[in-house]
């Protein structure tokens, strides 16, 4: 995964929707982005997975903590990203390679 990171200046309303957490065996992601946002201005993309919030790792974090951790930042909300990249790319690269028919 490529990560990138995105800085919003403060405060909120921050223009985003979050889904995902430990509490439901998935990761922490953009599901929404409200045009014109402070998200939409720092070009979140939806559906790219947050590693960090403020410098903290999202790993093993509920919805609830990330949710709190995002509505703590008054100043300056620092996300960590990385490109979500579906299982269907991941096999398109692996089994096109492999079933194309040679040219003779």
């Amino acid at each position: 995964m490529s990560a990138y990171t995105v800085s919003l200046p403060g405060p909120g309303p921050w223009g985003f929707r979050l889904q995902g957490g430990k509490d439901f065996n998935m990761p922490l992601t953009i599901s929404r982005i409200t045009p014109g946002s402070k998200a939409a201005q720092g070009n979140l993309i939806q559906g790219d997975v947050i590693v960090a919030i403020d410098g903290v790792s999202t790993e093993g974090m509920t919805h609830l903590e990330a949710q709190n951790k995002i509505k703590m930042a008054n100043y300056n909300l620092a996300l960590t990203m990385a490109k979500f990249i579906s299982l269907v790319v991941i096999l398109q690269e692996i089994i096109v390679p492999v079933f194309t028919p040679a040219v003779v």
